[in-house]
């Protein structure tokens, strides 16, 4: 009898089904070597296998390889002290992104054998003693997986290969009968949306199960899909028509754009109306919207918003993620503060009176704007601002945290130090006195905040969350309300009804503490994008949008970022951001001034970004490598490769 073994690790991911509670499922033993047989005539079995394909499942931004969110200047890279030559040293792209060493690249990911295994169990489950309604239940939650993979890989590649049966070698030493070409770009975003259409009335309405397929996550999973391709159709044509392949294996007819608005807004909609559960914003602290907004990543405990979730469970599967990027002060393990959020980023976050406008600095005539404490400089601006990035001024697991990079003097002269919390004797003292933040920052120095920052999203606030022997189990969430409603927005816009548009959008800026809603007027293109780019920074929607609107190189058009260019067209999609830039908070020292005490900020560019981000064209899709060109004579390279 033919064996498949199945090493099955811990069963980690939250599945609430039936009566079953997500703990029951998470607390479930490992199961043994098992035949096929014996594997599908049990349910727990069988679940077992279907959990260890939900793990599996791919994402380019990864909680357990922090690494990934260090791209395209939203966050500076400051983990070692040459991890900045990872992002901002090199002026150009790899087409497979960037090499985190290993021979691994932020943008890739092939992986058939995944593919075939959900192949194969969905094959096996067919013909297995258990019930109809679980035999439905679980194959369609793998139809699902294998949408949702090959979602990612249009994302990247474009047109890839469809199989959708498991393939077997039949060692007669010719293999092209297993050589599959690429199918069209449309038509593997085409497989999804229908997948996703026939998934949502054979998966649960239950918008409780935030770890499992349901209903409402074959609707967003076809809602993401249907406009992605739309804005291809459209974006690809219009502004880079040259990223394309004959065969259409690249490339979307723009005839089918509004087709796929349509669709894409049919989906949320459905959504939005309930039909798939009873999804909301999540508002559970409308005193505190900048903390409200951080906990939709942390707060597992009936929240509406999410949809669909990569999982984690202490002490059964975890991450370093907060380990990595705490605030150093005070830091459970003493490290931290690898990324640190850009000020390219932080002044994306608009007034409250809905304009834009860079942090101030300075006034009209280019003296420096004094503030009595440090967090005034941020004050009446979107509350998502400081749900994103830990700022000077604020707190973290209730203490607070401490950056500042120095004293100025009268004269205009620095002083400060060469390691966080460093000590001098300031003019006039004679015993030395705190002179830098503990927390940073120290420029050049690993670990600390050197753009001024810390990251804040994902960050988890739970005590020993930073400890490696206890780490964090924030959740990496994949689709959610919110991205639901701002679909719908960009859909109705595309479609000619900015009215409609204005209303999807204004909830979510609602929710951001905004009182002066949107009309459909306001509503624009760049209004579109911006608004993806503050809700979505940190979640891997900002390199998608990139790629989609065909934005990437104009925004990164290897221009080099002086003072002017970085405070220019903010809130404009092009917005040049080629280089990242920091902003550094330093204390007045002028005993007897009025201004004795008070806080100033100065922009930073720190000297290790010494080239400005050149987007090539042809890094709009990811390289097919060579090996998997050379197995495949039937798949054609990626256009201007």
């Amino acid at each position: 009898m033919k064996k498949i073994y199945y090493t099955v690790l811990v069963l980690f991911l939250s599945f609430g089904w039936a009566c079953q509670s997500d703990d029951d499922f998470l607390d479930r033993p490992p199961t043994q070597v098992l035949t096929t047989e014996q594997a599908f005539s049990d349910p727990a079995q069988v679940l077992s296998i279907l959990a260890n394909l939900y793990s599996r499942q791919y994402h380019v931004y990864r909680l357990n390889d922090w690494r990934t969110f260090g791209d395209f200047n939203e966050a500076f890279y400051a983990h070692t002290q040459d991890a900045a030559n990872l992002f901002h040293t090199n002026n150009t792209w790899d087409f497979r992104g960037v090499d985190l060493g290993n021979n691994v690249f932020t943008w890739t990911t092939w992986d058939y054998t995944y593919i075939r295994e959900l192949n194969l169990f969905l094959e096996r489950i067919e013909p297995s003693p258990l019930t109809e309604d679980l035999k439905t239940r679980y194959a369609a939650e793998a139809r699902f997986l294998r949408a949702a993979y090959y979602l990612e890989l249009a994302q990247l590649y474009g047109g890839v290969p469809i199989i959708l049966e498991p393939q077997e070698y039949d060692f007669s030493g010719d293999p092209t009968y297993l050589q599959v070409p690429r199918s069209t770009e449309a038509g593997i975003y085409d497989f999804v949306i229908q997948e996703a259409e026939a998934l949502k009335s054979l998966l649960p309405v239950d918008a409780d199960s935030k770890s499992r397929a349901t209903a409402g996550a074959a609707l967003a999973m076809k809602a993401r899909a249907a406009i992605y391709a739309a804005s291809i159709a459209k974006y690809n044509n219009a502004v880079t028509p040259s990223v394309s392949l004959p065969g259409n294996e690249i490339g979307i007819p723009a005839s089918r754009a509004e087709e796929y608005y349509n669709t894409a807004l049919t989906a949320a909609q459905e959504i939005i109306n309930g039909t798939a559960g009873a999804y909301s914003l999540y508002m559970k602290n409308p005193t505190n919207l900048s903390e409200n907004f951080a906990a939709i990543f942390y707060d597992k405990s009936a929240n509406p918003e999410v949809i669909w979730a990569n999982d984690y469970l202490l002490k059964y599967r975890t991450h370093y993620f907060t380990g990595a990027n705490q605030p150093r002060y005070g830091a459970e393990e003493e490290e931290g503060g690898a990324l640190n959020p850009t000020l390219n980023l932080v002044q994306e976050f608009e007034l409250l009176d809905n304009t834009f406008a860079p942090l101030a600095t300075v006034d009209t005539d280019g003296n420096p704007i004094y503030y009595e404490n440090q967090s005034d400089i941020f004050a009446n601006r979107d509350a998502r601002l400081a749900g994103t990035v830990i700022l000077p001024g604020s707190t973290f697991k209730s203490r607070p945290v401490d950056i500042w990079a120095g004293y100025q003097l009268a004269d205009g002269s620095i002083i400060t130090g060469t390691d966080r919390g460093d000590q001098r004797i300031l003019p006039g003292q004679t015993v030395e006195q705190q002179v830098v933040g503990f927390d940073g920052p120290v420029a050049g120095a690993v670990q600390n905040a050197q753009m001024g920052f810390y990251l804040r999203k994902y960050v988890d606030p739970a005590i020993g969350s930073g400890q490696r022997g206890i780490q964090s189990e924030v959740w990496k969430i994949r689709y959610r309300y919110a991205d639901i409603l701002l679909i719908a927005a960009e859909a109705a816009f595309e479609l000619g009804q900015p009215d409609v548009a204005a209303g999807y959008m204004n909830q979510v800026r609602e929710r951001a503490g905004f009182t002066v809603p949107l009309t459909g007027a306001d509503i624009t293109f760049d209004r579109i994008v911006h608004e993806r780019r503050v809700e979505f920074a940190f979640e891997g929607l900002y390199f998608m949008d990139l790629k989609r609107f065909r934005l990437a190189h104009r925004v990164f058009d290897g221009v080099t970022m002086d003072l002017t260019g970085l405070r220019a067209d903010i809130g404009e999609a092009t917005n040049r951001s080629t280089m990242p830039w920091g902003l550094w908070p330093y204390r007045i020292y002028n005993p007897g001034s009025e201004n004795d005490g008070k806080w100033i900020y100065k922009e930073i560019l720190p000297n290790q970004a010494t080239a400005a981000d050149n987007w090539q064209l042809g890094n709009y899709y990811s390289k097919i490598s060579d090996e998997i060109l050379s197995n495949n004579p039937k798949l054609v390279r990626q256009p201007l490769q």
